[in-house]
């Protein structure tokens, strides 16, 4: 490293005999003492004409060291420019005292300084990459002259082998290769060799942890777990486990490829069009399962779902392998999420080979849904066949000192290529679980394995990816006046609708994690309050904003309560905001197959001349799962903005709206009495701003109102909905 007073400490480093009266720049790529000196103001003071000794004698230069303010100011100068231009030098010079050309010589030798090291640190990167390639080579190589017949026990040649041996040869090769590069891997972490023992493995992970009960459901559930974060707790892997992961994920990487490509022994149909796994067929065709027998008090849910989607597979890969973009596709699934460690990041380039350690929440939109935690290993790897395949296993045993309500045996996909662009995904989605704190509402949604299943994972999938193939449309047709056919002011307002809906989902479900405080008296058992301070975060406005979220039955098909909450022409109906107005439509972005799949810009024509000028953007999205209808009041001035292209990430918002699911499987045959027989379940949320400045005192008054507002919204929709569906 670069010392500020590296030369200070040296005053004999340079021959300063009257006999040496010039220097070089640099000596051997380090500054030299010299070049922090100063000469004296007479030496610089060249003689002339008939005052020159005609036998000029050496003189003794006169020198004086930096100080220690000038190397400092000059380190702190370098780090902001490290190539000042003249005006600065010689400002830096006559703030320092120093001669603009003893402030040129010194940047320019901590530049070469600099280069120096940058340039050594390269090579050994370099030359450890080339020791590695080269110890890879030598080992193919041994491989291919270690071969044997496998009859007489000989050298082999290929001729001697069958086709079918020769590819059982192959693949056994590969296979061995893959566990010890991946071995190798987990190796460097803990300083000696993996052993591979699949069957230690399962006895590890046999010592569960007894399941605590986790009481009666009352309300909400953002009591029951907002005092302990495990989520945030959760540390990287040690170094002693990471063998253990390596094998796990190989071993369920195998799983699911098997499950995936399993016919109708281990899958049979379902009640809501997917396949659910036959558990005894599955217990005796895994024996010696990874994690273990299930853990007591947990149920199983397994279920698997195919689909086409628009999107090529290397974006799907891509999408799944980054945590980022994989919580923003599925984030009415995944309310949070986290990469711990990366243990590999593959090979070639690609994907292929990459593993690491996360955490993540999943959810259901409701607050009576208790989210479900998750420790696990991502794996990632291209097939054989070009099949590339995406698995996720649990981890929890690795912390043992915590209760898992929720584990993950093999889940993930498998991702086949097909023309044109398209994608066929095999989806499967096995876990463990403790739900008997789940809302009795929401009990037989969630033990269909509609809520969390493979469905479920899939039909969001295959929405978002006609989202984002709408997003980069370019032939839009005008014949619409409302259609906005600017590639630009689609990109902006979509991104902009996509922030807004990720905004509400994090604020409808049971997760207490964002940045959001659980008000726990409120004085209303059926609706879950929170609230959230702003300052000066972009997209939000300041101030302090209360959250409210409640979740109710009804009697009627989700389509039908999903086509009511979007229509602008019945909002009048339960939007006490609006006053009774009537709304128009002013903008319009189709992004699916589905009408229902659409972005809208709204105005409100109230007879309220304060709101007169009031716009509203909303969302609406369906699938066979669910819908939402999410929406907020935007700005007129942002909103050309956006409509022109412009940057949406700094228009306020405040998101509010609906979430719609099923209550069942499926419909009876006959009328909607009870819950389960094709009714809706049907969540609200409102975000509303109660003071504009942040240091303010919530008032319980502002609570109260919320709770009016929130209540009243319901009994609008109850009336109505019910009413046209009669």
């Amino acid at each position: 490293m670069f010392h500020t007073n590296m030369f200070d400490s040296h005053p004999n480093m340079l021959d300063m005999s009257p006999h040496k009266t010039t220097f070089s720049e640099t000596d051997l790529g380090k500054p030299r003492d010299d070049e922090y000196e100063t000469k004296s103001g007479t030496d610089m003071d060249a003689p002339s004409g008939d005052d020159q000794d005609p036998n000029p004698r050496p003189r003794k230069k006169g020198y004086r060291r930096h100080t220690q303010r000038q190397i400092e100011e000059m380190e702190a100068f370098f780090k902001q420019c490290p190539h000042p231009d003249d005006k600065q030098r010689k400002e830096l010079s006559r703030d320092l005292g120093l001669e603009p050309l003893q402030v040129k010589f010194w940047f320019q030798n901590k530049r070469t300084q600099m280069k120096t090291q940058h340039e050594r640190h390269e090579n050994s990167i370099l030359k450890a990459e080339n020791e590695k390639l080269r110890a890879e080579n030598n080992r193919y190589k041994e491989a291919l002259t270690n071969a044997t017949c496998p009859n007489c026990g000989g050298p082999a040649a290929l001729g001697e082998m069958s086709f079918d041996e020769q590819h059982l040869r192959i693949e056994n090769a590969r296979l061995r290769e893959e566990i010890d590069r991946i071995s190798g891997i987990a190796a460097k972490y803990v300083g000696k060799p993996v052993t591979s023992s699949y069957s230690n493995l399962s006895s590890l992970n046999n010592n569960h942890m007894p399941v605590g009960n986790y009481g009666a459901q009352s309300g909400t559930v953002g009591e029951m777990y907002g005092g302990s974060d495990l989520f945030r707790s959760l540390p990287a892997p040690a170094d002693a486990d990471k063998p253990m992961i390596v094998e796990l994920a190989v071993a369920a990487m195998e799983e699911l490829t098997r499950l995936a490509q399993a016919g109708d022994s281990l899958w049979v149909p379902g009640n809501h069009h997917s396949e659910i796994l036959n558990e005894e067929d599955y217990l005796r065709t895994f024996p010696n399962r990874g994690l273990g027998p299930k853990p007591l008090g947990l149920r199983s849910e397994a279920s698997r779902e195919s689909v086409v989607v628009i999107m090529n597979h290397i974006n799907l890969i891509d999408i799944l392998m980054d945590v980022n973009q994989w919580s923003t596709m599925f984030c009415g699934i995944v309310s949070r999420a986290l990469t711990l460690e990366v243990l590999s990041t593959g090979v070639a380039g690609n994907y292929n080979g990459a593993l690491q350690v996360m955490s993540a929440e999943f959810q259901v939109p409701s607050p009576l849904v208790p989210t479900r935690e998750n420790y696990f290993v991502r794996y990632c790897k291209q097939q054989p066949d070009g099949i590339w395949a995406v698995v996720d296993v649990s981890l929890d045993n690795l912390r043992p000192s915590t209760m898992s309500r929720s584990q993950r045996r093999p889940s993930g996909c498998l991702i086949q290529e097909l023309p044109n662009g398209y994608s066929k995904v095999t989806w499967i989605e096995h876990v463990e679980v403790d739900d008997r704190a789940v809302h009795s509402i929401y009990k037989t949604l969630v033990n269909s394995g509609l809520a969390f299943g493979a469905k479920r994972w899939v039909a969001t999938l295959d929405r978002q990816c006609e989202r984002l193939a709408s997003s980069m449309a370019n032939n839009i047709p005008a014949g619409n006046l409302c259609v906005i056919t600017s590639a630009e002011g689609r990109k902006s307002m979509l991104k902009l609708a996509e922030r807004m809906v990720i905004s509400y989902c994090t604020g409808v479900g049971a997760s207490t994690a964002h940045a959001w405080t659980t008000l726990s008296a409120t004085g209303c058992d059926d609706v879950r309050v929170m609230t959230r301070k702003s300052t000066d975060e972009p997209g939000r406005p300041p101030g302090i904003v209360l959250s409210a979220a409640t979740s109710f039955w009804l009697p009627v098909p989700p389509k039908r309560v999903f086509d009511f909450l979007r229509d602008e022409n019945s909002r009048n109906e339960w939007d006490i905001l609006s006053n009774g107005g009537l709304v128009q439509e002013l903008a319009h972005i189709a992004n699916g197959r589905d009408p229902g799949n659409c972005v809208s810009l709204l105005r409100v024509n109230s007879s309220n001349s304060s709101q007169s000028n009031m716009l509203i953007l909303q969302e609406s999205c369906t699938d066979s799962t669910g819908s939402y209808v999410v929406y907020a009041p935007v700005d007129i001035v942002a909103m050309n903005v956006v409509l022109g292209g412009g940057d949406p990430d700094y228009v306020a918002l405040l998101p509010s709206g609906f979430a719609i699911l099923p209550d069942g499987p499926g419909m009876n045959g006959g009328s909607i009495l009870e819950v389960g027989s094709g009714g809706s379940l049907l969540t609200v949320a409102f975000q509303i701003l109660v003071d504009s400045a942040p240091t303010a005192k919530l008032s319980l008054g502002s609570v109260a109102t919320v709770n009016s507002l929130i209540k009243c919204t319901v009994e609008r929709i109850k009336v109505a909905v019910v009413r046209d569906n009669t």
